[in-house]
């Protein structure tokens, strides 16, 4: 059964870092592009990154330039490298996986496995 587990997430001050992680289980990560999403209360669900190989990624432009998105197939692990944090990153950000998927757009109905979620809360 393929599960998704993130973690990592947590209370920081606006200009801080985090790393997300999210740990893959019942699946090899080979073939799967791995997507990171967030939700803001009241809001709705929005992609954040997307990362097949180090040749096929995709960032939300909010977040270019801060945000790195990696993987160690090997580990079966995925990460999200979040610099320069602002209160507006705040929410749940998920991680979700789909086969043979090819970054190109950020979307949610193109993921059909997902994490539960973890909390980033940026604030003073």
């Amino acid at each position: 059964q393929l599960q998704l587990v993130e973690s990592g997430g947590g209370l920081v001050q606006p200009g801080g870092s985090l790393t997300l992680s999210c740990a893959a289980s019942g699946f090899t990560l080979d073939y799967y592009a791995i997507g990171w999403f967030r939700q803001a209360p009241g809001k709705e669900r929005e992609g954040v990154s997307c990362i097949r190989d180090t040749e096929n990624t995709n960032y939300a432009d909010s977040v270019k330039a801060r945000f790195t998105a990696s993987r160690d197939d090997a580990k079966n692990m995925v990460y999200l490298q979040m610099n320069n944090l602002k209160p507006e990153d705040t929410g749940v950000y998920f991680c979700a996986a789909e086969k043979f998927f090819w970054c190109s757009v950020l979307r949610t109905s193109d993921f059909s496995s997902w994490g539960q979620g973890i909390q980033v809360t940026v604030s003073s």
